[in-house]
C-alpha cells in the first residue's frame, strides 16, 4: 500500500508520544507469526510481514520497507517470536511496493535465501533503476491531469529528496504464478494471481486450514489504492481478483495492513460496494461537464486532499476514470491537459 487509504472508516489522530512505531511481533496460530513492522506514511503507520515456519527456519512472507531502523525494527519483531533474521529460507513477496518487498535484498543476502516474486514488477525496476525519471512521469502525468503549477512544483521540492524505500535491485529466484506453491510445516500455499492494487499482486491460500495471505487485495479495514498506469484496467483488475479470492472460501485472512479478520465474504463485499460507489461519484462529477482529472478528485474525496495524499487520491480517480472508459461510460479528451466526458 503506497500511501493513504480511502476507506470507510474513520482514525483517530495519534497523539505525538504514539507516533514513533516499532517493530512487533505475535504468534497468530501455531507455526503463524505477524510481524508488525513500521511504515513513514501519514494514515498508515505500520505493515504486516508473516513468518510461517518450515523445517528449521520460516518462509518470510512479505519483509517491510527499507528505512534507517527498518532492519531492527523487524529483528525486533522477529526476536518477539523466538525467530531469528539468519533462519529466513525463502522470501515471498505478495507484489512489487516497497512496504512489501523492499527490504527484501538485505534479508535474502543476510540469511543466503532465495526471493519468490510475480513478474510484472517493472515499476519497481524503475524505481530502483532510476527513480528520478519514475518521479518526472509522475509529475508529467499530475500536469496532464489539470495539478496547478503552485501546489505541483511544491510537491516536487518536497517529494525529490525522498529516498524509494528499496534496499537495491531485486532479481526473484522463481516467479510467483498460477500453480506455484510454497511448502511450510503447517501444509503448502497455493499462489492465485490478483492483480489490480498492483499488476504483481497475488495471494496465497493454504487450503487445509483455509488460511489467505492477501497482501493489500484484502485489508484489514476496507481500504482501496490501484497502481495507475501500469495496467490497462486495475479497477477491472482488483474486481476480478476479489471473484477469484471468493471462490477460495477462506476463513482467516492475513492482511497486509491491519489485523487478521474472519469475515472475508464480508469484507470482499464491502470492497465491492465501495469500487461500485466510487465509480457512481466519477461518473455523477462527468455528466454535463468536462472536468480535467484533478478536477474529479474532491468530487470523490471532498476536503481530504492534501500534499501528503494528493499522488494517491489522484492515482485511484484516474484508475476510476479509466475503467469508466473501459465500460463504455466516459472518454477522454485530449489535449496539452487532459478533460474527461461522459
Amino acid at each position: 500500500m503506497p500511501g493513504a487509504s480511502d476507506s470507510t472508516t474513520l482514525r483517530r489522530p495519534r497523539s505525538p508520544a504514539a507516533r514513533r512505531e516499532l517493530g512487533r511481533g505475535e504468534r497468530v496460530l501455531p507455526g503463524v507469526y505477524r510481524l508488525r513492522l513500521p511504515l513513514p506514511w501519514p494514515g498508515v503507520p505500520h505493515c504486516n510481514a508473516w513468518a510461517v515456519r518450515a523445517g528449521a527456519g520460516f518462509v518470510l512472507f512479505d519483509t517491510g520497507m527499507h528505512q534507517p531502523d527498518s532492519l531492527a525494527n523487524l529483528e525486533r519483531a522477529l526476536e518477539m517470536c523466538s525467530l531469528r533474521l539468519e533462519d529466513t529460507s525463502l522470501i515471498v513477496c505478495t507484489h512489487a511496493h516497497s512496504d512489501h518487498c523492499g527490504q527484501a535484498p538485505v534479508i535474502a543476502q543476510r540469511a543466503g535465501c532465495d526471493i519468490w516474486m510475480h513478474p510484472s514488477h517493472a515499476l519497481l525496476d524503475s524505481m530502483v533503476e532510476d527513480p528520478d525519471a519514475v518521479f518526472a512521469r509522475r509529475l508529467e502525468v499530475a500536469r496532464q491531469s489539470g495539478v496547478p503549477a503552485e501546489p505541483l512544483q511544491r510537491y516536487a521540492a518536497e517529494r525529490r529528496s525522498r529516498k524509494t524505500g528499496f534496499a537495491g535491485e531485486i532479481k526473484p529466484a522463481r516467479d510467483l504464478v498460477q500453480g506455484v506453491a510454497v511448502a511450510t510445516d503447517i501444509g503448502e500455499w497455493q499462489v492465485h494471481e490478483t492483480p489490480g492494487h498492483s499488476p504483481s499482486h497475488v495471494c496465497l491460500f493454504e487450503p487445509k486450514r483455509r488460511l489467505l495471505i492477501s497482501g493489500d487485495h484484502l485489508l484489514g479495514r476496507i481500504s482501496l489504492y490501484f497502481e495507475y498506469g501500469n495496467s490497462p484496467d486495475p479497477v477491472g483488475e482488483f474486481l476480478h481478483s476479489l471473484d477469484v479470492v471468493q471462490q477460495l472460501g477462506a476463513r482467516l485472512c492475513l492482511p497486509g495492513h491491519g489485523r487478521t479478520f474472519a469475515d472475508v465474504h464480508a469484507h470482499i463485499q464491502a470492497n465491492r460496494r465501495l469500487v461500485g460507489e466510487r465509480l457512481d461519484t466519477v461518473a455523477q462529477a462527468l455528466d454535463g461537464t468536462e472536468p480535467t482529472p484533478f478536477e474529479v478528485v474532491p468530487h470523490v474525496y471532498g476536503d481530504a486532499l492534501s500534499p501528503a495524499n494528493a499522488h494517491w487520491l489522484l492515482s485511484k480517480t484516474l484508475a476510476y476514470l479509466t475503467h469508466l472508459e473501459a465500460l463504455g461510460k466516459a472518454r477522454r479528451i485530449p489535449g496539452e491537459v487532459e478533460r474527461w466526458t461522459a
